[in-house]
């Protein structure tokens, strides 16, 4: 700094002023130190700012990662929170913390290098959530606790979105209807989007006057393969599915196909809560309800940034904004028939 300031000839805090933005500096002059810098390859350290401002620009991204990764539609949280971090001049910092990982939470937030959290895979009830709520520290939910008094969340109407899939699924005449949720450890652990969209499900099935039935499964292929089979033996009349998991839903449309049975015109699939591009994939690419997964991650971010500001909704602490997932209808959907026109008759 005292290098540039030399060159820039001006003093060491005006420098520091320009750095920081904590003083008004005129625009020649900031540009005489901004170019000052540029001849030396000069970039200040960022912990020393930090340090100095006590803020680190970084923000954290909490988010448990299971065997099975990062899929399309995870990302895209992800992915919408970084560029919007990165927009305000900010960093995002990925930080794998399960719900029951609040000693290495605790050390996150009490180390003082991250200037505020972002939770995801939130549960009804959520120890992380309980956590943060004891420590000086800024966060936003993407998802919600069964409690929200206090808390700024972020999450996709899944009330909304379950109807919705539902009302598609009866308006092309299907009468019996099949949900595959997530795990059944998810559920009893208190998953939220598992917890609502089961209760959604059940909601919606009795306002539009249909039949069916819940199956939790792991979210894999094979778990989808499973789901199917015993959906199918506990409603031998079901012509609709909805999924929520698209690893699910992939092993769903394998063992339809192998039965002898066609998508859509045997049973019709809706996947919830998917990307647009695991959608393409699939064959026949899949109807669903698109996931808002970029908006929401961005939004999240915007929030939490308000509040380290003290701008916008940071003076209400309590702050929700739901978002449903759109239908785009693919190739999974189509009229009912009835369940006499199998594959196998239309053969012969």
């Amino acid at each position: 700094m005292t290098d540039v300031a030399r060159r820039a000839g001006v003093s060491v805090s005006t420098v520091s002023y320009v750095l920081t933005g904590t003083r008004p500096i005129s625009a020649a002059t900031r540009d005489r130190v901004l170019e000052a810098m540029a001849e030396l390859g000069y970039q200040p350290n960022a912990l020393a700012r930090g340090l100095a401002s006590r803020r680190s620009n970084i923000v954290g991204l909490l988010l448990p990662l299971t065997g099975r990764g990062l899929g399309a539609t995870e990302t895209a949280f992800v992915t919408g929170a970084t560029e919007a971090a990165r927009k305000a001049g900010y960093h995002l910092m990925l930080c794998p913390v399960g719900a029951e990982d609040t000693d290495e939470l605790r050390a996150l937030a009490t180390q003082r290098l991250l200037d505020g959290f972002l939770v995801m895979e939130v549960g009804l009830t959520d120890q992380r959530v309980d956590l943060l709520r004891t420590l000086d520290t800024p966060f936003v939910l993407i998802g919600r606790t069964a409690d929200t008094g206090g808390l700024a969340c972020v999450d996709i109407d899944f009330e909304q979105t379950v109807d919705d899939a539902v009302a598609h699924l009866v308006g092309l005449g299907h009468e019996t209807i099949a949900y595959v949720n997530h795990s059944g450890a998810s559920l009893a652990g208190g998953y939220g989007p598992a917890k609502r969209t089961e209760e959604a499900f059940e909601a919606a099935l009795e306002r539009h006057g249909v039949t069916g039935v819940m199956v939790p499964t792991e979210d894999t292929a094979s778990g989808g393969r499973a789901a199917i089979r015993q959906a199918r033996e506990r409603c031998p009349d079901l012509t609709g599915v909805l999924v929520m998991n698209e690893n699910a839903a992939l092993g769903i449309l394998a063992d339809l196909r192998e039965s002898g049975l066609e998508v859509p015109f045997d049973v019709s699939l809706v996947s919830m809560v998917t990307s647009e591009v695991v959608a393409d994939l699939a064959s026949p690419p899949l109807t669903a309800m698109t996931s808002p997964g970029t908006a929401l991650g961005a939004a999240a971010t915007r929030v939490l940034l308000d509040r380290l500001a003290g701008d916008g909704v940071a003076g209400d602490p309590t702050y929700t904004e739901l978002v449903p997932c759109v239908l785009d209808v693919r190739g999974t959907s189509a009229r009912a028939r009835r369940r006499t026109n199998t594959a196998a008759s239309r053969r012969r």
